[in-house]
């Protein structure tokens, strides 16, 4: 795509979405927000809706805020109005940098909201854990007419998930074929299954399982598994881990939520079997990372990496904040 963009001799607005697009598609948002950077400031190429609401989707998918504000102060001195998808765009944009409140006078704001709109708010505050407010907007959004679809309940389930109402969650799943006619799928299943599984609830996870027959899905089996850990559910847990380890024998996350089971239940020589396991396997754990965002660029840190290019500044940094010696800060 790259080479075909730069061959082009006279590029069109029209090239040039494309071009962000085909970034944001791949998820490469810096990119995608680079080449939007050299359209308006090197080829001076005004940018229509659709820009916009490719723009902001890559600034939300960094969820870098400083990007957000700039494109959005862009479009604010650029455009008079703009269209529902854009406004849509603006609101997921602020959600996923954390300013719910931002994204929520971007709605309030909206003459007209459609599905996607009410779907974007109620996952912001979804997300955030404010499933009182989700639950607001649900309602409201029922008055005006407009029926949920499955995103819509997706996003209710997990508000709940998060906020930990566990008989509001189930309710709102088998209201979903009874009262709207929306066959479940194995997402909304897997939320519901982590939703009971948290409340302790392990039975009743498996009894869903069964009944959409779901007992081969990974993921669903997954979710059990870490409710287990929660709950001590060792007997359970070591089936689950099993059933896992036979579906997919090429991933280490069975072993590493069976470790972690044992580990909840002071199950040591369990806790070392496991890890045995995952070594005799020969896979490897994929390793966590965190993002950060510093001066407008994400900086990505990888636990036990200590390549990073600034490393020694860092470490500066840690023994001013924590009076640690060398060896305490290589613990980290």
């Amino acid at each position: 795509m790259e080479k075909v963009f730069t061959s082009i001799e006279e590029r069109d607005v029209y090239s040039w979405n494309t071009a962000i697009a085909a970034c944001c598609r791949s998820e490469d948002n810096s990119k995608a927000l680079r080449i939007f950077r050299k359209m308006v400031m090197e080829h001076n190429v005004i940018p229509d809706d659709f820009t916009y609401a490719s723009v902001l989707t890559a600034a939300a998918g960094l969820a870098s805020m400083r990007y957000g504000k700039e494109i959005h102060a862009h479009l604010f001195r650029t455009r008079l109005d703009w269209d529902i998808g854009v406004g849509n765009a603006l609101i997921n944009m602020y959600a996923k940098s954390g300013s719910i409140s931002s994204g929520y006078t971007i709605f309030d704001q909206m003459e007209i909201h459609n599905l996607v709109s009410w779907n974007s708010i109620i996952a912001a505050f979804a997300t955030h854990g404010l499933a009182q407010k989700a639950f607001a907007l649900f309602n409201e959004m029922m008055t005006t007419g407009l029926g949920p679809d499955s995103v819509t309940f997706l996003e209710m389930l997990t508000a709940c998930s998060h906020s930990g109402l566990a008989e509001e969650g189930q309710a709102l799943f088998n209201s979903m074929n009874k009262v709207y006619g929306i066959t479940p799928n194995i997402e909304h299943l897997c939320c519901l299954v982590d939703l009971l599984g948290r409340a302790g609830r392990v039975t009743e996870a498996e009894e869903y399982i069964r009944r959409y027959s779901a007992a081969d899905d990974a993921v669903v089996l997954g979710s059990l598994l870490s409710a287990c850990r929660l709950h001590e559910g060792v007997v359970v847990g070591e089936h689950i881990a099993r059933r896992l380890l036979e579906l997919h024998p090429v991933t280490s996350s069975p072993y590493v939520l069976l470790s972690n089971l044992y580990a909840s239940d002071r199950k040591w020589d369990g806790v070392a079997g496991a890890r045995k396991m995952l070594q005799v396997s020969g896979l490897k754990k994929k390793a966590a990372h965190s993002l950060i965002e510093v001066k407008g660029s994400s900086e990505k840190f990888i636990i036990g990496d200590f390549s990073h290019s600034k490393m020694d500044e860092i470490l500066d940094m840690l023994r001013t904040l924590t009076r640690v010696n060398d060896e305490d800060l290589l613990c980290y």
